[in-house]
């Protein structure tokens, strides 16, 4: 009996370090005046709220060949006939659903030539897959090529844009593809998946995949307060470590609002509307400051 309470007293104080740590990393970030990471001067003494386009978009559906497979790529894009900035759009686990279309869509109507490929579809992969694959980071490298070469993208350069699993997608395809400081010059990722999903549990807990040590592009992060543990720790842990390594790199932590506040659909709160609009801000002033120096 001595011996169960003791190790019940063990767990119970091990988990409120964790937690202690987790909050400690996030308390950091939840600064307040005029010397915050989020205070903006010219809004406080002026007034001053920075005004994003509001573009009509349109949707092309194009086929990129790899060898064995045929790649089902939508572009959406202003309805004009101008060259934007461009954003390389990977979709996570859910694939390029109906959801997860909407938000490239209304990330297009910022002002970008976004395309999305559906990494899944032409691998027959069925939605939420438990494994990853490794194949459809090659086939996303394929995409990228593709993007780079339309003559409607500013420059042919672009900004990988990544959602849940394909925060992990992004950061291979930076890392180990090396397209890093190439074709690809800043990243977003919006309650990213940091490491191998094959990895152990311990691993997905308490580490995040060694790629990141590699990051060197401007990189933006969006989470929720309520993030899952295993997801939002390595988050914070890998922004605290390669923020001090000097990596351009911040992370936006909403509060009130959990995973997937920008394509909750039935469950959706005024607060997951307010971070998923900020967020689109935050990201579509970002990209479009590392794409065209504004």
């Amino acid at each position: 009996m001595k011996r169960f309470l003791i190790a019940l007293l063990f767990m119970v104080s091990f988990s409120f370090a964790t937690d202690e740590f987790v909050r400690g990393l996030i308390d950091k970030l939840m600064e307040k005046g005029p010397n915050a990471w989020w205070w903006d001067k010219r809004w406080w003494e002026e007034g001053y709220i920075e005004n994003l386009p509001n573009y009509k978009v349109r949707t092309e559906m194009v086929i990129v060949k790899k060898r064995d497979v045929d790649i089902p790529v939508y572009v959406y894009r202003p309805d004009d006939d101008k060259a934007y900035p461009g954003v390389l759009f990977i979709h996570g686990r859910r694939g390029l659903d109906e959801l997860f279309q909407l938000h490239a869509k209304r990330l297009a109507s910022k002002g970008f030539v976004v395309v999305a490929p559906d990494l899944y579809t032409g691998r027959l992969i069925p939605q939420f897959p438990i494994e990853h694959d490794p194949i459809v980071e090659e086939d996303l490298d394929a995409v990228l090529l593709y993007a780079v070469n339309r003559k409607d993208i500013k420059n042919g350069k672009l900004c990988a844009y990544g959602l849940t699993r394909g925060g992990y997608y992004g950061i291979r395809l930076l890392v180990t593809y090396k397209r890093q400081e190439k074709e690809i010059v800043c990243f977003v990722a919006y309650y990213p998946h940091m490491q191998n999903p094959n990895a152990p549990e311990p691993e997905q807990v308490y580490r995040y995949a060694p790629e990141w040590e590699n990051l060197k592009i401007p990189t933006l992060i969006l989470v929720g307060e309520n993030e899952q543990y295993q997801r939002i720790r390595p988050a914070l842990v890998a922004v605290d470590h390669l923020k001090a390594k000097g990596v351009p790199i911040w992370i936006v932590v909403y509060p009130g609002v959990g995973r997937g506040f920008d394509f909750r659909l039935d469950r959706r709160t005024f607060a997951d509307d307010l971070a998923s609009k900020d967020a689109l801000i935050r990201a579509s002033l970002f990209i479009r400051k590392y794409l065209e120096g504004r």
